[in-house]
């Protein structure tokens, strides 16, 4: 794996990693299936893509936050005002976000970005141009060497732009679950009843970890089509995939033991997976049309993994016994 595509995978490892924080919230803190996050990551992507186009490529992002705090609200008020069960709420909140999605980007099925991108600016303000080759008198190797660095800077601009906003998502997420609020959403992920007998509202609770959760999913999205370039309505598929991913490579790697190390796991779980995904494409073996197949035998044998170490441990003490 060449060093750009290495690069290229930490820096996709850090986006989804705020994909993967959502997940995270809803799947293990909340310990509730949310099947709205393809909705709501790809309702982020078009509100940043629609508002970086109108120039606004920061309150693009901050607004793909917003409206995914919105999408979350909707599936956690169907899952507990309404009665509608989790997956099945979920499964309606992201339907309904389809056409509100196709709405946003004014009924196009995708959107280029032609007005500059956070990262964009930021190249500009430093002075990251692609270089002409008439300023280096025609001399090509030279031209090649000086593109190549440029490259290289703005890769190490975007790695740098994703591991600030992953530490201050993951920051603020370690604050908010051990005040008050967040110690009552965890509360009410790990025993519901007990929460309700408490007089604490877990309606509420589950409500405000839904919102969370999309809204960090969406963020995602905000950041991911900026970094791209460009935002089409099926950029959300497959992104539950990815987050789970991320989650279970995460824990396998690193255990379940907090809510803080959770966090910590899925940052690392995200950016290993999206370095697997990299050296597995690069490798050729597969056709580019392969990637969810091995996206999901992935997941499968991270899922697999505590299931093989239990058995791995049985047949040892069988062994054990046996010498005795």
């Amino acid at each position: 794996m060449s060093l750009t595509m290495f690069l290229g995978g930490v820096q996709e490892g850090f986006f989804y990693a705020l994909l993967a924080m959502g997940v995270f919230i809803s799947f293990r803190i909340l310990n509730t299936p949310d099947l709205t996050t393809e909705g709501s990551y790809t309702l982020g992507v078009a509100v940043s893509a629609v508002l970086t186009v109108a120039g606004h490529p920061v309150l693009g992002i901050l607004c793909a936050f917003l409206v995914g705090l919105l999408a979350g609200s909707v599936t956690g008020i169907l899952q507990t005002k309404v009665g509608i069960h989790p997956i099945l709420a979920g499964i309606l909140t992201m339907s309904g976000l389809y056409t509100i999605n196709t709405a946003v980007m004014g009924g196009r099925p995708d959107v280029t970005l032609s007005q500059p991108t956070v990262f964009q600016k930021l190249y500009e303000l430093l002075h990251l141009t692609s270089p002409k080759l008439s300023d280096f008198s025609g001399n090509r190797d030279a031209w090649m060497l000086a593109k190549d660095t440029v490259n290289l800077n703005r890769e190490l601009v975007v790695l740098t732009v994703g591991a600030a906003l992953v530490l201050l998502v993951l920051l603020a997420l370690i604050w908010f679950f051990r005040t008050h609020v967040g110690l009552c959403i965890r509360a009410t992920g790990n025993n519901e009843a007990m929460v309700r007998s408490s007089s604490i509202n877990a309606g509420g609770m589950k409500i405000l970890g839904l919102a969370l959760a999309n809204g960090c999913t969406a963020l995602a999205g905000g950041v991911m089509t900026q970094s791209a370039g460009f935002a089409t309505i099926s950029n959300g598929s497959g992104v539950l995939v990815v987050g789970l991913a991320s989650v279970i490579i995460g824990e396998a790697l690193v255990g379940r033991r907090s809510v803080t190390i959770g966090l910590l796991s899925v940052i690392l779980g995200s950016v290993v997976y999206q370095c697997l995904i990299r050296l597995a494409t690069s490798l050729n073996f597969f056709p580019a049309y392969y990637l969810k197949l091995v996206s999901a035998v992935i997941v499968a044998v991270a899922l697999a993994l505590p299931m093989i170490r239990e058995g791995i441990a049985r047949f040892q003490r069988k062994g054990g016994i046996r010498h005795a």
